[in-house]
């Protein structure tokens, strides 16, 4: 079967992602769908391939992904916009019979009564409800499939697979030393969902207590990170890995921790007391409207920076336990993303163009054959090694394993 491939979302990752699969040659039809149409044609113009087509779709309106679908005869929806529209767009593509990927899963709720104890709806709950349906239908909806969830949760079943006979903890950790030159305020990923994980309570997975929540920006610690970034404080941020990696791999904790720097979460703190963080819409001078989106909107696109940014950001996971020796181990599998190459050879920036690199490799997976499966599954529900494989040779994407 030729893979056929609706990607929703014409923003910094659904550019990389086009950008990066032009170079491929798994897939026989690309659509770039965004609700601007002008950003989807002009992803269209930048790849100057033939195999790329545009179109104006409203990732909220299921019943529109649904037909977009149909009349281009998708195989696969790749859902490269805000989390918020996960669901329309899983949907759709169920409606269609298309098989699904994303990069982050369907939003959570916080406890109403102890938000920084108890979870109560998690990331990816409302994907994960309709597994059964999925696999039913013999459909394939693999979500979480960035850099962080994704890639992250590659190396965790690497690490699971090959390095380890027990593992303690897997720790995702992600760091950079990336400046924005000319703003005071630049996040160099979308800000909506920026807010979204830094400002809910953080999960933490314990194999005897299950998952649980803690306080926003909790346990600070250094981490060391490579090829120059160096020391970085990080900490607890919401993020789907400690909900999918217990899932499939057997350890006692999983933790995700970021490096936010103290400036930024000053900023985050400062939106949250303001209630500017808040998405239900106010009523300003007769017109409804979302705070949130209204930071978004006095903020640059994050897809427009990549000029101005310099340095390097690395995403990996930290694992400790028994290795293979029956000795204690500890590692970290990482991989990094140079501002200035991603500029040449891409002309994207270094942080959209990572996450995006890695929804394409699965898609050629799936359309060789080698990755296969029905259901709502996670990165980790696959062979990490034809993965990393795929990266370092065909996309020349070197990963690294550094002994702690």
């Amino acid at each position: 079967m030729s893979m056929r491939i609706l990607a929703v979302g014409a923003g910094g990752v659904g550019t990389s992602a086009a950008l990066i699969a032009r170079r491929r040659d798994f897939f026989e039809h690309w659509v770039a769908a965004d609700y601007d149409a002008a950003r989807a044609d002009a992803i269209v113009a930048r790849t100057g391939d033939p195999r790329f087509a545009s179109a104006a779709l409203d990732a909220s309106d299921q019943a529109a992904v649904t037909a977009l679908c149909q009349q281009h005869g998708i195989t696969h929806v790749l859902n490269v916009v805000d989390p918020r529209f996960n669901m329309p767009i899983f949907d759709g593509a169920f409606a269609a019979g298309a098989n699904y990927l994303d990069t982050a899963m369907s939003l959570s709720r916080p406890h109403p009564q102890r938000p920084h104890s108890d979870t109560f709806v998690k990331l990816g709950d409302e994907q994960f409800d309709k597994s059964p349906e999925w696999e039913a239908r013999g459909l394939l909806a693999l979500c979480g499939i960035g850099v962080e969830p994704g890639l992250a949760d590659v190396f965790a079943r690497y690490a699971s697979d090959h390095l380890f006979s027990e593992i303690d903890e897997l720790g995702v950790r992600d760091g950079a030393n990336l400046v924005v030159s000319g703003y005071d305020f630049a996040p160099s990923f979308s800000i909506w969902t920026t807010i979204e994980e830094c400002l809910n309570p953080p999960v933490i997975w314990e194999k005897d207590r299950g998952w649980f929540t803690t306080a926003p920006f909790s346990g600070a610690e250094v981490f060391d990170f490579p090829d120059g970034i160096g020391p970085v404080e990080c900490v607890n941020v919401e993020h789907e890995e400690v909900l999918l990696m217990p899932r499939w791999i057997d350890c006692k904790r999983v933790t995700f921790k970021y490096g936010l720097g103290d400036e930024f979460i000053e900023v985050l703190k400062t939106l949250h007391k303001l209630g500017l963080d808040r998405t239900e819409p106010v009523t300003v001078r007769g017109q409804k409207v979302s705070p949130r989106d209204v930071v978004a909107a006095c903020l640059p696109d994050p897809a427009s920076l990549g000029d101005v940014m310099s340095g390097k950001t690395c995403a990996g996971t930290w694992v400790t336990g028994t290795g293979k020796d029956g000795k204690p181990r500890e590692v970290y599998l990482y991989h990094v993303a140079d501002n200035e190459w991603s500029m040449r050879e891409y002309g994207t920036q270094a942080v959209v163009w990572q996450t995006a690199m890695n929804p394409v490799i699965a898609l050629e997976l799936l359309a060789s054959g080698v990755w296969s499966g029905a259901g709502v599954l996670g990165p980790e529900a696959f062979d990490a090694v034809p993965y990393l494989d795929l990266m370092s040779q065909g996309y020349g994407q070197q990963w690294h394993c550094r002994e702690q």
